[in-house]
C-alpha cells in the first residue's frame, strides 16, 4: 500500500498528468443530460467554462422564478410597448399639426420639467390622410376678423423665428422653405368695397397691404390678364407658403424631447360621470366629465384606456364624430344637448400642373374673385392649383380619389382666363385632402364644450388651421393651464356663439 502511495505523488508531480483515473460520471440535470468528466481533465479550463454556463443556466432560472412571484411585474402575455400610458394629465385626440402644437406649447409653459403629462393620439401613422399634409400650406394676414389677422401675425413671427422655438440641439435647423412672396386677391365690381373694408381691418390690425388698380397690377404683374378686375389687394411680408409636414414634424420632435407621449390608436369611446342640472325654467341639463379614453390600436382588437384630466379635441375634420360619442347633438332638438359639433370633413382637391412659359419667381399666390387660385411650386414651370367647389357639388368624402373633370370644368378656365400662358399648361399630379369644415361660420371653435366640462376644442378651422397652428396652440395651452387668453383674446371663437346663434363670419374663406 505504501509502494502506491509513493507511485500516485509521483505522477501528481509530473504536469499535465492524470489527476484522478476514477471512470466519467454521469448526471442528469433539470436543464438536461450534463456529463461531468471529472476524471479525463487535462486541465482547469474546461471545469471552469462548463460552471460557469451551468452558473448562467442557473441565474436565468432563478430570474424567471423570482419574476413569477406575486408582486412582480412579469406577466405571461406580451406586453405591447406602443401602448399609451394608463394614465395621463391631458390627452390630445388629433395628431396634426394643431394637436402637436398644443402639445409643444404646454410643455412649454409647465412650471416643472414632467409637471404635465401629455398623450398625443394619432389614428393615421402613415399621415396620408392627414389634413395637414395634404394642404397648399399657405399663409396670409389678408382676413376680415382681427382674430384671423393677430393669429396670422403671430404665426408668421413663429414661423420666421422657427429655431428659435422648434431648434433642437445636436439636430440640422428646421427649414419650412417659407416662401414669402404674397398673396395677391383679386376683386370685381360686386366684392370690391368688401376689399376695401379688409383692407382697413388689415391695416390697423398691422398687417402690411397694398391696394392696386388694375393699371399697377399690370405694371407690377405683366402677365395677369386684369378683365373684370377693379381692385387688387397684396400682401408685401409675412405672406406666402411654406412645407407643411415641415412644420407638423418640428412640432411633434421638440414636443416629444420635452416629454410628450406619442401614441398611434383611434379613440373609440369614453368612459364619463354625469351629473344632472336643472334650469331654471325646469329642464334637466346632463353636465359630462371624461374620467378615461379607449385609444384602439390600429389593425388590432388590443386598445387600452387612458385616465385623463383633461381631454382636447383636435380631431380636425372628425372631431365632430368625437363629441357624438359623447352624446352631443343627440338630445332634443330645442336643448343645448341637441346642438352638435358643426364640423364635418370637406374634400378639396389640389392640382399639380407644369406651364414652362407660366409667371416666374415673383408669383404671388393669387386668389381669383372666382375663388380660382393658383401659386408657384419649386422651379421649372411647376405650379399648384384648385378652386372650392360650390355648396351643391360637393364631393363624396368617402374616398380621397381625385376628380380630374373637375379641374376640366371648373379649375382650367379660370386659371386660362386669368393668366393667359396656362391655356398650354399640363397637369402632371394631383391629391385630395380634407377641410374640418366648419358649417356654422367657416371659422375655429376654441374652447371647452359647455356640457363637457374637462374637454376642449379645437377645431373646425375651414382651410386655415395650418397656418393658424402656432399662435392656435398657445392660445390653447393659456387657456388649459392660465385659465385665460393671455396673447390673443379668442373668446369671440368659443362655442357660445353656436349656442346664441351669432355667426363670426369670415368674408375671405379660400
Amino acid at each position: 500500500m505504501s509502494a502506491w502511495r509513493r507511485l500516485r505523488v509521483k505522477l501528481r508531480s509530473v504536469p499535465g498528468f492524470l489527476v484522478s483515473i476514477r471512470p466519467t460520471q454521469r448526471h442528469t440535470s433539470p436543464y438536461g443530460r450534463l456529463t461531468l468528466c471529472r476524471s479525463l481533465s487535462t486541465g482547469s479550463h474546461l471545469r471552469n467554462e462548463f460552471f460557469k454556463d451551468l452558473e448562467a443556466q442557473l441565474a436565468a432560472f432563478r430570474k424567471k422564478a423570482a419574476d413569477a412571484l406575486p408582486g412582480s411585474s412579469w406577466s405571461p402575455l406580451q406586453i405591447n410597448p406602443n401602448l399609451p400610458p394608463e394614465r395621463a394629465d391631458i390627452v390630445i385626440v388629433g395628431g396634426g399639426v394643431v394637436g402637436w402644437s398644443i402639445a409643444y406649447w404646454l410643455k412649454q409653459k409647465e412650471m416643472v420639467r414632467g409637471g404635465v403629462r401629455v398623450v398625443v393620439v394619432e389614428k393615421d401613422p402613415t399621415y396620408s390622410q392627414a389634413s395637414t399634409v395634404l394642404s397648399a400650406g399657405g399663409i396670409r394676414q389678408q382676413f376680415s376678423l382681427l382674430e384671423n389677422i393677430h393669429l396670422s401675425l403671430a404665426s408668421a413671427d413663429f414661423m420666421r423665428n422657427i429655431n428659435e422655438h422648434l431648434g433642437l440641439l445636436n439636430e440640422d435647423p428646421v427649414d419650412l422653405q417659407f416662401n414669402q412672396s404674397g398673396y395677391l386677391f383679386l376683386a370685381n365690381e360686386e366684392v370690391a368695397h368688401i376689399m376695401e373694408e379688409n383692407y382697413s381691418t388689415q391695416r390697423y390690425a398691422g398687417a402690411k397691404v397694398s391696394l392696386l388698380s388694375p393699371t399697377q397690377l399690370k405694371q407690377k404683374f405683366p402677365w395677369v390678364n386684369t378683365d373684370g378686375v377693379v381692385l387688387a389687394s397684396y400682401g408685401l411680408e409675412n405672406e406666402g407658403w411654406f412645407d407643411p409636414w415641415t412644420l407638423l414634424n418640428a412640432f411633434r420632435r421638440k414636443a416629444i424631447s420635452m416629454g410628450v407621449i406619442q401614441c398611434y390608436g383611434e379613440v373609440t369611446d369614453f368612459k364619463c360621470t354625469t351629473n344632472v342640472l336643472r334650469t331654471s325654467s325646469g329642464d334637466t341639463v346632463d353636465l359630462k366629465r371624461i374620467g378615461s379614453v379607449k385609444v384602439q390600436m390600429p389593425n388590432s382588437l388590443e386598445y387600452q384606456p387612458v385616465e385623463c384630466a383633461i381631454v382636447v379635441n383636435a380631431a380636425g375634420a372628425f372631431s365632430g364624430k368625437l363629441t357624438e360619442m359623447l352624446g352631443i347633438g343627440s338630445g332634443p332638438k330645442d336643448s343645448i344637448a341637441g346642438i352638435p359639433l358643426p364640423v364635418e370633413p370637406r374634400k378639396r382637391y389640389v392640382y399639380v400642373v407644369h406651364c414652362p412659359d407660366g409667371p416666374g419667381l415673383d408669383t404671388p399666390f393669387l386668389i381669383d374673385y372666382s375663388g380660382v387660385y393658383f401659386r408657384r411650386e419649386g422651379l421649372g414651370g411647376n405650379y399648384i392649383a384648385g378652386v372650392s367647389p360650390e355648396e351643391a357639388e360637393e364631393p363624396d368624402t368617402s374616398n380621397l380619389e381625385v376628380d380630374h373633370q373637375f379641374f376640366e370644368e371648373r379649375v382650367w378656365p379660370g386659371l386660362a382666363h386669368r393668366v393667359p400662358a396656362f391655356e398650354k399648361l399640363k397637369v402632371t399630379s394631383a391629391w385630395a385632402g380634407f377641410y374640418d369644415y366648419n358649417t356654422f361660420d367657416q371659422n375655429g371653435i376654441i374652447g371647452i364644450h359647455p356640457l363637457i366640462n374637462n374637454m376642449y376644442l379645437a377645431t373646425g378651422f375651414s382651410g386655415h388651421g395650418l397656418q393658424h397652428s402656432p399662435a392656435v396652440g398657445r392660445a390653447v395651452a393659456e387657456l388649459i393651464l392660465d385659465g385665460n387668453f393671455k396673447t390673443i383674446d379668442l373668446s369671440n371663437f368659443s362655442f357660445r356663439r353656436i349656442l346664441t346663434q351669432e355667426p363670426m363670419l369670415e368674408k375671405n374663406i379660400v
